[in-house]
């Protein structure tokens, strides 16, 4: 059994939602800033996104894009108007590269051979903390506020997210990269999951705050969990049960009946809860635990 088929499957409308295409800032006043910021079997940069001539120390969001760890571009289309919508409510963002692990060899990937996955994660999130580190050297060039530093992902982006957080929170070895006092300000995931070899994930401090979107018919990452033994990807209504049960604060946002293009459609559809999150949990820091579910209306 191939494990696309049993845990995770990427279908090819993200391969195509995140390849680069043309599209400007210009009109909003938005400027575009690439930088590399690590140098692995090839550069890695990062696009950062602020208002023309902001000087500002502002909050930074970090973009992971989707595209089951084998395709995806840090530029995708599909991804502007999420940028656009933070930068031009006083936020900046920097949308990253990260090594894609399963180019060229997704179909090697089983249940009982589930490695090149754990390694593609890895990567990742070695690729985002890199990123984060990059961000905390260039405080002051980019005026980013080293407390207000947010993770936010779709799809294979999300995984990275929650994996990053959850590996932060239990002193992975990866995240030694990153001071020991460093937390991220929150986590934003749109359709994500935690990959876990040793059961349900567990926190030796609590997680960053964390804002789940989630649609309950997801084929691609689990709502729930796809899981043997205790190897699988614990999705979000999994993590905010724990969350609840452990008193961490979160934001689930279900969708009833919605497929995994709600890990691009929320972005959009679901600004005002992004704002709120980011307003309250994340900058007023509050502690709060907070469910909604949204229901499709029939016949519509």
């Amino acid at each position: 059994m191939r494990l696309y088929s049993f845990f995770i499957a990427f279908p090819l409308l993200f391969s195509l939602q995140g390849m680069a295409q043309t599209d400007t800032f210009e009109a909003e006043n938005i400027e575009k800033r690439t930088l590399a910021f690590a140098q692995r079997d090839s550069t890695l940069y990062l696009d950062f996104y602020q208002k023309k001539g902001d000087t500002a120390v502002r909050p930074c969001v970090i973009f992971i894009f989707g595209g089951g760890f084998a395709v995806g571009n840090r530029d995708g289309r599909a991804y502007h108007s999420y940028f656009k919508n933070l930068v031009n409510r006083g936020l900046k963002v920097a949308s990253i590269d990260y090594r894609l692990g399963l180019a060229g060899i997704y179909d090697e990937v089983g249940v009982f051979n589930t490695k090149p996955l754990g390694t593609a994660i890895d990567m990742a999130v070695s690729d985002l903390y890199e990123a984060t580190a990059f961000l905390l050297s260039k405080l002051d060039t980019l005026g980013v506020a080293p407390n207000h530093i947010i993770v936010s992902g779709s799809s294979a982006g999300a995984i990275t997210s929650l994996q990053a957080d959850w590996y932060l929170k239990n002193t992975h070895e990866l995240s030694r990269i990153l001071p020991a006092d460093f937390t991220y300000a929150g986590v934003i995931s749109f359709a994500g999951a935690i990959f876990s070899t040793k059961g349900k994930p567990r926190y030796q401090s609590p997680p960053s705050p964390t804002l789940l979107f989630h649609g309950t018919d997801d084929k691609t990452v689990p709502y729930t969990q796809r899981r043997l033994l205790n190897k699988g990807f614990f999705g979000s209504a999994v993590l905010a049960k724990h969350y609840l049960k452990e008193g961490y604060p979160f934001f689930l946002v279900t969708e009833q009946e919605a497929s995994h293009s709600i890990a691009v459609s929320a972005m959009d559809e679901r600004l005002d809860e992004i704002l709120q999150f980011i307003g309250s949990a994340v900058l007023n820091k509050p502690h709060f635990q907070k469910e909604i579910t949204l229901f499709p209306i029939q016949g519509k």
